[in-house]
């Protein structure tokens, strides 16, 4: 999948920590919210065969993404990274961007990777989104919640089986 990523900085020929260097430099200085969503993949993509101290540091500029980029698609990626790779210490994180983002994008793709991630746990947390005001995050919300409750119910929850 990550053929279709460009990577017109050759960032995936770095070794792992550089490129994980190369990819929060484009993130904290680059205005061009295209090649901010690169190096959003990029990093995540990067975790893939890394475990420990790599992980946590690809897990944390995601978050800080969602904490400091001003651009919502460029967001609503870091929550699907944070998703699909697994990152299950940044679901406060996800939580956080749900409940209080100006963006209704990344409110909605916070709540729908809490789901994919299975988060249970937060299902309490969750349901504060009913009250949101944007009609897309409410529907999110409930059909996050009702999934996750019937995940439960059934007693067929796994965390590490993720997508």
């Amino acid at each position: 999948m990550g053929i279709y990523v460009f990577d017109d900085n050759n960032v995936r020929e770095l070794p792992v920590n550089e490129r994980i260097k190369r990819c929060e430099q484009i993130l904290r200085v680059e205005s061009d919210e295209s090649k901010r969503w690169d190096a959003v993949w990029l990093a995540g993509e990067a975790s893939e065969n890394h475990g420990g101290e790599v992980f946590d540091k690809i897990a944390d500029l995601m978050e800080w993404v969602l904490e400091n980029d001003n651009n919502n698609v460029v967001k609503h990626e870091a929550c699907y990274q944070i998703a699909a790779r697994n990152m299950r210490s940044k679901i406060p994180a996800l939580i956080k961007a749900a409940l209080n983002d100006k963006s209704d994008l990344t409110k909605h793709e916070a709540l729908e990777s809490l789901g994919l991630m299975r988060a249970t746990e937060a299902i309490e947390l969750i349901q504060n989104a009913l009250n949101d005001p944007n009609e897309d995050v409410r529907q999110t919300a409930r059909f996050v919640v009702k999934r996750l409750e019937r995940m439960k119910k059934a007693g067929k929850y796994k965390p590490a089986e993720i997508i």
